[in-house]
């Protein structure tokens, strides 16, 4: 999935929706990548887009970005949540 000025949407990045400025990208299904706490087997069900934690909100599956979805920040490479593999 890509934000809505075209890059990529990754995992662990640090995105705004609204007035909600502390949201994280934790899954991101269509490069199969899932951070701590989450898996393949929770959202590939999916099969496609990214899975994104609002303080307020809670936890919501995009296939498609909210037209006001803003990157705030990435995780440096070294930092982000190591990915999840998907269960054989």
């Amino acid at each position: 999935m890509k934000y809505p000025d075209g890059q990529e949407v990754r995992l662990g990045d640090r995105v705004k929706l609204g007035s909600d400025h502390q949201c994280v990208v934790v899954a991101s299904i269509d490069t199969d990548e899932y951070g701590i706490g989450h898996s393949a087997a929770q959202w590939s069900y999916l099969k496609k887009g990214v899975m994104i934690e609002f303080p307020s909100y809670g936890l919501i599956h995009y296939e498609e970005p909210e037209p006001d979805l803003q990157l705030i920040a990435r995780t440096p490479a070294l930092a982000r949540p190591k990915p999840q593999p998907a269960a054989k």
